[in-house]
């Protein structure tokens, strides 16, 4: 096994393994699965047009469910892409 170089960043070290194979530097038989249960996903804000009539739906269903809008449209692409899939 190759030793894993010293990174001064987390730019070097991503271009670093962006051209390296791991399996020179790290015996995959050797690996354990780990679980990270308080890890939160990367988020990332974006813009979406929507007509005010169906915003408008959206909040009052948002509203039966006290919850805010833009959970309940998280929470409704959530469940379409679990169906998809």
């Amino acid at each position: 096994m190759k030793k894993i170089p010293e990174f001064k960043t987390e730019s070097e070290e991503r271009e670093f393994w962006e051209k390296n194979d791991s399996s020179d530097y790290l015996d995959w038989k050797k690996a354990e699965q780990v679980v990270f249960p308080s890890l939160k996903p990367t988020t990332k804000a974006i813009s979406l047009r929507l007509s005010e009539s169906m915003l408008a739906q959206i909040k009052v269903e948002a509203n039966k469910r006290d919850i805010p809008y833009q959970s309940l449209m998280k929470m409704w692409l959530s469940e379409h892409l679990s169906h998809s899939a």
